[in-house]
């Protein structure tokens, strides 16, 4: 067996543990995540890929898709369903700003090193920052979106609100 299906084989497994680690309460919040990122990697993936910025050489369901299905349909979507459970809502804003900025150098750094030593993926118009602004904005839109899906409503606003007191 190459070295690759070594690789996608343990990002599955690392992946899949990942899950393990999430709390019970968070749960809804994890899949919610998992399910927007898919959405997010799935067009953009599918259009990077298309317009020939990207390749993967070597992937799951070749014959079906030529995007990494590995990486975009699981691995990252656990990550950022992981990223979400996790956030520091209570800490300071220079905190937040370094969570998104140590998980999207994390990514990029690894997705780098992958680049040149495997055929998992190459580069043919693109850049390891490019990499990186990408998954800072993904991450970014999966927490917003997070956010407003489980934000209660105001009830005090609205015109027939019942009675509070």
């Amino acid at each position: 067996m190459r070295m690759e299906w070594w690789i996608l084989l343990s990002v599955y497994v690392v992946a899949t543990g990942i899950l393990f680690f999430i709390p019970k309460n968070k749960i809804r919040l994890a899949v919610v995540a998992f399910l927007f990122t898919q959405v997010i990697t799935f067009l953009t993936g599918l259009a990077v890929v298309e317009t020939g910025l990207l390749e993967y050489p070597v992937r799951l369901f070749a014959s079906v898709n030529r995007t990494s299905f590995t990486y975009e349909h699981y691995a990252y979507p656990v990550i950022c369903a992981a990223f979400n459970v996790w956030y520091p809502n209570k800490r300071g804003a220079l905190i937040q700003l370094g969570y998104y900025v140590g998980f999207s150098s994390v990514l990029s750094g690894v997705e780098v090193i992958i680049e040149k030593y495997t055929d998992l993926i190459k580069y043919v118009y693109w850049e390891w920052y490019i990499t990186w602004i990408t998954i800072c904005v993904s991450l970014f839109l999966a927490r917003l979106f997070c956010v407003w899906f489980f934000s209660k409503p105001a009830l005090d606003n609205k015109p027939n609100a019942p009675d509070r007191s």
